[in-house]
C-alpha cells in the first residue's frame, strides 16, 4: 500500500497536466462532430494525446479503417520502445498479466516518471502512478465536451501548452542529478529540431521521429556512458 500511494503522489502533477490537455481534446472532439460520451467513451479506451487528435481527425474526415490503423501505428509506436525499456526496471512479481494490463497507462510522462525512480519498479507503483493522470485525463475529456464553450479560444489554446511544462518538469531533475543525462537529453533535442526543420526530413512522421530521436541518444549513451556490471541505473 505504501508504494500504491508513492505511485499516486508522484502521478498527481501528471494528472493535472493531462486534465489541462483533456478538456482541450474534448472541445477538438465535440468541434468535430463527436457526442460529448463518444468523446469521454474515447479518453476511457485509450490515453494518447497525439493519437486521440489524430483519430478524430480521421473520423471528421470519414476516413477508412485501414487509414485509422496506419495513423495509430505510427503515432504510438514509440510506446512499444518504451515498454521495452520499462520491462528491464520493473521487479519480478510485475509478471505478464500485470504488464500487458498497467501498459495501457504507459505514456510519454508516466514513462519518465517511472523511469527516472531510484530501484525497480513494482506493480503496486505503478498502477498507482497511473491512477490520477487515468482520471484527470477522463475528466478533462468530460468537462471539455459538456462545457468548453464556455471558455474564450485563447485559454482554451493555452490549457494545450500545460502538458509541455509538466513533462520539463519531469525531466529537469532527473537531467540535474546526471550530467550524461544532460547530454543525451541534448543530443535528443538536437536530433528533434533537425529532424523539424531539415527539408530532407519532412516526411518522416511525428510518432518515427520520436523513436528516431529516442534510439539515436540512448544508442549514443550506451555506448559512450555504458554502466558497469553491478551498478544501479539512475
Amino acid at each position: 500500500m505504501e508504494q500504491f500511494l508513492q505511485g499516486i503522489k508522484d502521478g498527481t502533477a501528471i494528472g493535472i497536466g493531462y486534465f489541462s490537455v483533456s478538456f482541450t481534446f474534448g472541445l477538438a472532439a465535440v468541434s468535430s462532430g463527436l457526442c460529448w460520451w463518444e468523446a469521454l467513451l474515447v479518453s476511457m479506451m485509450n490515453l494518447t494525446s497525439a493519437g486521440q487528435f489524430a483519430g478524430i481527425t480521421v473520423m471528421a474526415a470519414a476516413g477508412s479503417y485501414i487509414e485509422m490503423a496506419v495513423s495509430q501505428f505510427v503515432i504510438n509506436l514509440r510506446y512499444a520502445l518504451m515498454s521495452i525499456s520499462l520491462s528491464q526496471k520493473v521487479d519480478s512479481e510485475f509478471k505478464t498479466g500485470k504488464k500487458m494490463v498497467l501498459g495501457f497507462a504507459n505514456t510519454d510522462e508516466i514513462f519518465a516518471v517511472a523511469m527516472s525512480r531510484k530501484g525497480e519498479v513494482s506493480s503496486r507503483y505503478f498502477a498507482g502512478l497511473g491512477v490520477l493522470p487515468y482520471l484527470g485525463w477522463t475528466l478533462g475529456t468530460l468537462a471539455g465536451a459538456v462545457c468548453g464553450n464556455i471558455l474564450p479560444k485563447s485559454i482554451s489554446d493555452a490549457l494545450s501548452l500545460a502538458i509541455y511544462g509538466m513533462f520539463i518538469a519531469i525531466v529537469v531533475p532527473v537531467v540535474k542529478r546526471d550530467r550524461r543525462i544532460m547530454k543525451m537529453t541534448a543530443l535528443a533535442v538536437v536530433c528533434s529540431c533537425c529532424l523539424f526543420y531539415l527539408p530532407i526530413f519532412q516526411k518522416i512522421s511525428e510518432g518515427f521521429g520520436i523513436i528516431l530521436c529516442a534510439v539515436t541518444a540512448s544508442g549514443v549513451g550506451a555506448v559512450c556512458f555504458p554502466l558497469e556490471e553491478g551498478q544501479e541505473e539512475i
